[in-house]
């Protein structure tokens, strides 16, 4: 089928209805044992790609974590693995406009949990396999379809359950292409699309500080609670240098280039500047992060506690591990154990060959004057996992997005909501990159 005409058939014709049910599904992951899990929303998925003659395997870590597998296509060449997962983070509803598992549409938006992470790619994924199906439109080369469970809490009952008991399922893939990537911000008037070319590393830490136990009326200079809460202080203070990666080299670049001067690490947290409100994802990543999320000490107020813990998320570049963890002990000092709760390591992938000619050029058919450029992500992915079985991970979810929508603040946030015409045109790039890949 030629790229350069109208295909035979609408690839967006069904991606925003699919994506209202899969919303409607509440797939809320706590972290815990709590919860609906993935059952039902695996089990529509598998339906909907039953209807147009392709089988799914689904695999369940525990009773109602499920994840879906499927095959596409019997072309020549290496597997592609598309990945997206059914799962999302909780949403009250009494802080929301609209109920968070109603699907609604108002004001040409899609409203719901997961509707930004990351059901509008499952969506797109699945408008356009059933469209091509439908049309015997076949891929260039296979296709591995997986909907996974579970990535919303690290992946430990999704995606890496899947390579550690059944990597048979997709381990000839050779590039992963996944979540919050190819979406679009705007600089200095130019649309940019940002394509996930690497991640942060994640270290959620448990630190934990012994003292010894006494009356509160009483002077004490073992005290854990002081010894822990220096140490969260000095942590929640420390200015990280700025590194920059090769992949931000590039992004910043394209931006320098827009602003008429050179990126170089002095004005790099300037030139992020130039994203407005994507700011606040893309200065992360610039530097190693960490932050301090829980407190835990003591029972009584006029007791000293033996011990107080702090749990803080570190997040540290590609190539920076080291001395993230040399910095973190510093700050700790000796006083602080440092103990593990889950590490994952960062990862890149290079900017260039024939998935990322495949990418850009898709989203240059349907937005010619735009620019294309690879970004850091501070936040993790179930591409983490499948980058142990040595595939290259990108992350493609296209969207063309108005200029005043702050879309990084919807991740996980009040309101989540995507334009329905976004919706759609991410379909017809991911058609077209079909063609290409």
């Amino acid at each position: 089928m030629a790229t350069s005409g109208e295909p035979a058939y609408q690839p967006e014709a069904e991606v925003v209805e699919l994506c209202r049910e899969l919303i409607r599904i509440d797939t809320s992951n706590y972290g815990d044992e709590e919860g609906p899990g993935e059952r039902i929303a695996a089990e529509r998925v598998a339906g909907w790609l039953d209807e147009v003659g392709i089988e799914s395997t689904l695999i369940e870590s525990e009773p109602r974590r499920t994840s879906l597998v499927a095959r596409w296509g019997d072309g020549p060449g290496e597997p592609l693995l598309i990945h997206g997962h059914l799962d999302v983070v909780p949403a009250a509803a009494g802080d929301w406009q609209v109920d968070p598992f109603a699907g609604e549409i108002v004001d040409g938006h899609l409203w719901g949990r997961g509707t930004v992470d990351m059901k509008d790619f499952d969506a797109m994924v699945l408008s356009v396999v059933r469209a091509r199906a439908k049309a015997g439109a076949l891929p260039n080369r296979p296709m591995v379809l997986c909907f996974t469970a579970d990535e919303e809490a690290g992946g430990r009952k999704g995606a890496e359950y899947l390579i550690e008991r059944h990597p048979d399922l997709i381990a000839d893939c050779g590039v992963a292409i996944g979540e919050v990537g190819g979406f679009s911000t705007t600089v200095r008037g130019q649309r940019l699309y940002l394509i996930e070319a690497a991640e942060k590393g994640m270290a959620w830490l448990r630190l934990r500080a012994s003292g010894r136990a006494g009356h509160g009326s009483m002077i004490n200079h073992e005290n854990a609670v002081t010894a822990l809460a220096g140490a969260v202080a000095r942590i929640g203070t420390h200015d990280w240098p700025v590194r920059l990666t090769p992949t931000m080299q590039v992004l910043l670049a394209s931006v320098a280039e827009l602003a008429g001067t050179t990126a170089t690490p002095e004005n790099a947290e300037t030139l992020v500047e130039e994203f407005g409100d994507a700011a606040r994802m893309l200065g992360a990543v610039l530097r190693n992060t960490v932050n301090p999320t829980m407190l835990e000490a003591g029972y009584k107020v006029n007791v000293i506690p033996t011990e107080a813990i702090a749990h803080v998320d570190g997040r540290f570049l590609p190539g920076y591990e080291d001395e993230f963890f040399d910095t973190l002990a510093q700050l700790c000092g000796p006083e602080i154990q440092i103990e593990p709760v889950s590490h994952q390591q960062p990862w890149s992938s290079p900017f260039e060959g024939d998935t990322v000619d495949a990418m850009t050029r898709s989203l240059l058919a349907h937005d010619p004057q735009a620019r294309v450029a690879p970004y850091l992500m501070s936040g993790g992915t179930d591409a983490k996992h499948f980058r142990k079985l040595g595939m290259e991970s990108y992350g493609f979810a296209p969207l063309r997005l108005p200029e005043e929508l702050d879309f990084t603040a919807l991740f996980h946030g009040v309101d989540e909501r995507v334009p329905v015409d976004a919706l759609e045109f991410g379909a017809r790039v991911f058609d077209t990159f079909l063609d290409l890949a």
